[in-house]
């Protein structure tokens, strides 16, 4: 009776269906993590709403993280942890790495909770779904596509650099035009990017990997694919949302 000693054939493709299945698991992993975090960053911003919108507006608690310098530790405290996490992860466990995106997902939420105070409801949940949608396609065709998206990655990060610059000249020139320019460039860059980082996160699987390195670079595919998830929700938002 043969084996796979003696039928290379059918190694080969045991070898395959195993890669195959560790490549599922492990992709699974991320899309788990990255929605996870989603989940924390929508509870977070709908508790912290809750909290500082009151009936007759904000309370003591949303005077104190809009209204006064406390504000600016919430805006640039999920920069700073987000950038904490990409140099650092290489030198942290896999627990601690994972315990700082779940922080980074709530900062993110505390951050974002303003939204309520501009668009309604209603028009948030419709658009979270819009986004959902249009995310789950764009990453479904990065996965499966044969195609090599390094080149349109390349060209949606220089765009993405222009979108950074076009926002912070419009924090001075407070233009609508502008800003209505940015959230439709938004949309085209991070559409481009949730495809680019899923065949990236894809091919940065080897089956070798120890579960430190693997459980590494599922949270670093979750964190990408999160940022991209969460812009393309905002520019969308600016764009559809209707405003209170």
């Amino acid at each position: 009776m043969s084996d796979y000693r003696t039928n290379p054939m059918r190694a080969s493709a045991q070898t395959g269906v195993m890669i195959d299945e560790g490549l599922r698991a492990y992709m699974l992993r991320v899309y788990n993590l990255m929605m996870l975090g989603l989940a924390i960053t929508g509870v977070v911003a709908y508790g912290a709403a809750a909290m500082a919108i009151g009936e007759d507006g904000l309370t003591a608690f949303g005077q104190a993280i809009y209204l006064t310098p406390l504000r600016w530790v919430v805006m640039l405290a999920p920069l700073g942890l987000v950038m904490f996490l990409s140099f650092r992860i290489d030198r942290m466990s896999v627990a601690a790495a994972q315990t700082t995106f779940w922080a980074y997902s709530a900062l993110v939420g505390l951050s974002l909770s303003t939204i309520f105070l501009v668009y309604t409801g209603q028009s948030i949940v419709q658009v979270f779904f819009i986004t959902a949608a249009t995310f789950g396609a764009l990453s479904l065709y990065g996965y499966t596509t044969k195609r090599d998206l390094s080149g349109m990655g390349s060209f949606m990060v220089m765009g993405l650099f222009g979108l950074i610059i076009a926002s912070i000249v419009n924090i001075f020139m407070a233009s609508s035009a502008l800003q209505w320019a940015i959230s439709m460039m938004g949309v085209i860059v991070f559409s481009g990017l949730t495809a680019w980082d899923t065949q990236a996160i894809k091919e940065m699987y080897v089956e070798g990997d120890d579960e430190a390195t693997g459980g590494r670079k599922a949270i670093m595919g979750a964190l990408r694919l999160y940022l991209d998830f969460i812009n393309l929700f905002m520019s969308l938002l600016q764009l559809l949302g209707n405003r209170e």
